[in-house]
């Protein structure tokens, strides 16, 4: 089992910080940049990473800017690693987490399809990482996937159910897709309609198709913005 309270010092740390913040407050005098400034872990594989694109034009960026351009003090650090699984993404969970971060995006599942990984495995994985952000005490948003029908009807049914039973159990924020941005009525168009929005692979978005995902994802991790400001609120009185 892992030893999830090694993290004390990290929410002790955060603890404190909110404390100077209110400090800060009630003196009269502002709170430093470093005080107003959200850390967020964006742990995910090579959607996340930003495969194929010049580093300004991937997920990560493109979600800072578009943050940025909305008046939100955010940090994120790019927790992508292509080609990883759920498992993957368990693995280095822990270590990932440095002593700043309050928060976590969690987007995996992708590469667990694509190897066909049973989805009991996928769902033992997310809520492990899961667990750790619990005893960290950070929010998160999780982001779902959906399985192809090419595996038949009673795994994409396990496969799609983990995202939302998982989100619910620990109270996160929870958005059904990656690609909901990119969806139309619900799901995803014909790949050839997707082409302009797709690199060549067919599997990862181009720049365009990473900005029109972030128009979705970015309102999600406002949401998760907000569940953070209003924890160190109420720890600071």
């Amino acid at each position: 089992m892992r030893d999830l309270t090694t993290y004390g010092p990290r929410r002790a740390r955060n603890k404190a910080l909110a404390l100077c913040m209110a400090m800060g407050l009630a003196l009269g005098t502002p709170a430093t940049a470093d005080a107003e400034q959200v850390d967020i872990l964006a742990l995910g594989d090579s959607l996340t990473q930003g495969y194929g694109l010049i580093e300004q034009e991937g997920f990560v960026p493109q979600l800072r800017a578009w943050l940025a351009e909305r008046g939100h003090d955010v940090r994120i650090v790019n927790g992508g690693v292509s080609g990883d699984t759920t498992a993957g993404g368990l693995s280095r969970v822990e270590w990932s987490l440095t002593a700043e971060i309050d928060a976590m995006i969690v987007a995996l599942g992708g590469n667990d399809l694509l190897r066909g990984i049973a989805p009991d495995v996928a769902r033992d994985n997310i809520d492990g990482i899961l667990q750790v952000a619990d005893a960290n005490d950070l929010d998160v948003l999780l982001i779902g996937m959906q399985a192809p029908g090419n595996y038949g009807a009673e795994y994409k049914a396990a496969f799609d159910a983990l995202y939302p039973e998982l989100a619910e159990a620990y109270g996160t924020l929870y958005l059904d897709s990656f690609f909901a941005g990119l969806m139309v009525d619900g799901a995803l168009p014909a790949p050839e309609a997707l082409r302009e929005v797709m690199q060549s692979d067919g599997i990862h978005p181009n720049a365009q198709g990473v900005e029109k995902i972030v128009e979705v994802i970015g309102p999600q991790v406002e949401a998760l913005i907000a569940r953070v400001l209003e924890k160190q609120a109420a720890a600071s009185n």
